[in-house]
C-alpha cells in the first residue's frame, strides 16, 4: 500500500478557482495553443528567442489571455536564465503533480500508461503528424503546438486529446499555482481556451489532487523519455511522493 497516496482522513483538496473560458476564433486559439507550448519549454536560450516572439504575437488576443502569455514571456526574458532552469527542473522534474504528461495523472506508472501513450500516437498520425525528439507523446507542449500547427484536423484531434485529459491540466494547473511559478500563467492561458469545467470534472479533479494517479511500476520504453519523465525518481533511487 502507497501510504503517499492516500488522503488524510476528513481532509479534502481545496478546490481551485474555476476559469471563465474565452471566446477565440480559430487563428486566435492557434497563436495561444503555439504561445503556450514555447513558453512552457525548458527555459533554454531557443525558449528566450521564443519569448521574444510571443510578446510580438500575442497582442490581439483577448485581454486574460495575452496578459497572461505576455506575463510569462517578459518573466522569461527579464529573470536570470540559470535561476529559471533550476526552478523549471525543481518543478517539473521533481514533483509530480507538475507533470506536463498528460496520460501520467489518468494512467500514472501503470500499463494502462502504455495504451494511452500509444493512443496518442494514433490521434497523431491521424491528423498526418509524426512525433519527433524525445519527448513522450502526451506532452502538453507537443499537443499544443499540434493544435497551432496541425490545420482544421490537428485543432480538432488536439482538442479532443485537450478534453480527454482535463483533470490532469486541472491538477497542473492547482499544483503550480500553489507554488506560485511563473509557468501557472501559461497553464492558465490554455485553460482560458477550453470549454468550462463542469461539476463532476471539477469532482474527479479534486479527488484527483488528494489521492494521486494510480501506481504500477512498467517501463516506457519505445516511447521516448525527456528530460523530465513523469515517473520520476528523487537521487538515489527513491520515488518522489505525490506532492
Amino acid at each position: 500500500m502507497r501510504l503517499a497516496f492516500l488522503p488524510r482522513p476528513g481532509v479534502r483538496a481545496r478546490r481551485l478557482d474555476a476559469l471563465e473560458p474565452v471566446r477565440l476564433d480559430g487563428g486566435a486559439r492557434a497563436t495561444a495553443h503555439m504561445a503556450a507550448s514555447l513558453l512552457l519549454a525548458y527555459p533554454d536560450d531557443a525558449t528566450l528567442t521564443a519569448a521574444r516572439e510571443v510578446r510580438a504575437a500575442v497582442g490581439h488576443l483577448p485581454a486574460p489571455v495575452r496578459d497572461r502569455l505576455d506575463g510569462l514571456a517578459a518573466t522569461l526574458l527579464t529573470e536570470d536564465q540559470c535561476d529559471l532552469q533550476a526552478r523549471y527542473v525543481a518543478t517539473f522534474d521533481l514533483k509530480r503533480r507538475c507533470s506536463m504528461y498528460l496520460s501520467y495523472y489518468a494512467a500514472g506508472d501503470t500499463r494502462r500508461r502504455g495504451e494511452a501513450l500509444v493512443r496518442f500516437v494514433e490521434a497523431y498520425r491521424a491528423a498526418g503528424w509524426e512525433t519527433t525528439g524525445t519527448e513522450l507523446p502526451d506532452y502538453l507542449p507537443t499537443v499544443l503546438e499540434l493544435s497551432a500547427r496541425g490545420g482544421p484536423d490537428g485543432a480538432r484531434i488536439a482538442g479532443a486529446l485537450l478534453d480527454a485529459h482535463r483533470e490532469g491540466i486541472e491538477v497542473l494547473r492547482s499544483a503550480l499555482a500553489a507554488l506560485d511559478v511563473p509557468w501557472t500563467a501559461g497553464v492558465e492561458a490554455v485553460c482560458l481556451t477550453l470549454p468550462p469545467v463542469d461539476s463532476a470534472t471539477a469532482e474527479r479533479v479534486a479527488d484527483l489532487v488528494a489521492s494521486g494517479p494510480p501506481a504500477e511500476a512498467v517501463g516506457l520504453e519505445g516511447y521516448g523519455a525527456g528530460p523530465a519523465t513523469p515517473a520520476a525518481s528523487a537521487p538515489g533511487g527513491r520515488e518522489l511522493p505525490w506532492r
